[in-house]
């Protein structure tokens, strides 16, 4: 053995695998929220009730690292942040889940995220889109559009409908707010503090004053499970690995991950809340998640714009 040899250092994970192994905790963290949030929903709660609770305790927990770490002249971005990724998600998600069962959040959530974030960044970017792109959003939105019918025929009728319709908005505020995320290089931890900081000065003042509230008949263990997941897991766990793996591995192949979502959500809502899949839900879960599995793959570099 030759004494002057060198141990081998251990190898280190690549900054790709971290951001991949982030949006894998992101899978899951999410599909749990789906659940928990559509459960709040039926239970006590209003959907401004929900979104209090996630503002509130996310707020209180963020604020101080955020005014000790950023200079008053960087809010305005953060502000803006909080209006796409912390107001807008929020209010339109919860006010979806008063509306339609849980499998349809994963679908027109997690499945409208890679669609609008791929849409998005060809827009804004002066690229056109690869075929291979183009062929995965235009199966995605076969997908959506398969649920949606299924909302009109279905006997929640035209309630789960728009609550499909608030999802999608849910889904264009949560790409816009990753997309900035990524264009201004926001460090996570400080981009989610600064949503959670600003989202609680604006929400809780018209959440007190003007906003139907149920807080006061709910069970001390309903709130504590939505404060914990709402305020902690969802609004800063779930939103800074996010950030973390868009910074790592990009916004689209990022928000392409979230293609696992549906799939978990629904067999998840179908044990937990006894939501029975159908077999359009199903399918419309299979057709999303190919067409973001497909957006995910390795392609043709998009050429630039002629327009």
């Amino acid at each position: 053995m030759n004494p002057t040899a060198q141990p081998p250092h251990p190898q280190r994970i690549s900054e790709t695998t971290k951001g991949l192994l982030a949006g894998l905790a992101v899978v899951l963290c999410w599909s749990g929220f789906n659940i928990v949030s559509r459960f709040g929903s039926k239970a006590a709660f209003t959907p401004f009730d929900l979104a209090a609770m996630r503002y509130g305790i996310s707020g209180l927990l963020g604020s101080l690292y955020f005014l000790r770490n950023v200079p008053c002249a960087e809010w305005p971005r953060y502000a803006v942040l909080s209006l796409f990724g912390g107001l807008g998600y929020g209010l339109f998600v919860y006010s979806g889940f008063s509306l339609a069962p849980s499998a349809h959040a994963g679908i027109f959530v997690n499945g409208g995220i890679p669609f609008c974030t791929v849409l998005i960044v060809a827009l804004t970017s002066g690229f056109r889109l690869a075929r291979q792109t183009l062929a995965a959003l235009l199966i995605s939105a076969c997908g959506l559009l398969l649920i949606g019918i299924d909302s009109l025929l279905s006997h929640h009728g035209q309630h789960a409908f728009i609550g499909d319709l608030l999802f999608l908005a849910a889904a264009l505020s949560w790409a816009i707010f990753g997309i900035l995320m990524r264009r201004w290089q926001i460090r996570p931890l400080l981009g989610i503090c600064g949503i959670a900081c600003f989202a609680m000065l604006i929400y809780w003042p018209v959440y007190l004053l003007f906003l139907p509230k149920k807080l006061a008949i709910a069970g001390w263990e309903e709130i504590a499970l939505q404060c914990v997941y709402q305020g902690i897991i969802a609004a800063m766990l779930a939103a800074s690995l996010y950030s973390y793996a868009n910074q790592k591995i990009g916004a689209c192949q990022a928000s392409m991950m979230l293609a696992l979502v549906p799939a978990v959500s629904a067999i998840g809502a179908d044990f937990v809340l006894d939501e029975p899949l159908t077999w359009t839900v199903i399918a419309g879960i299979l057709v999303v998640s190919a067409g973001a599995i497909m957006g995910a793959l390795p392609g043709k570099t998009a050429g630039p714009s002629s327009g």
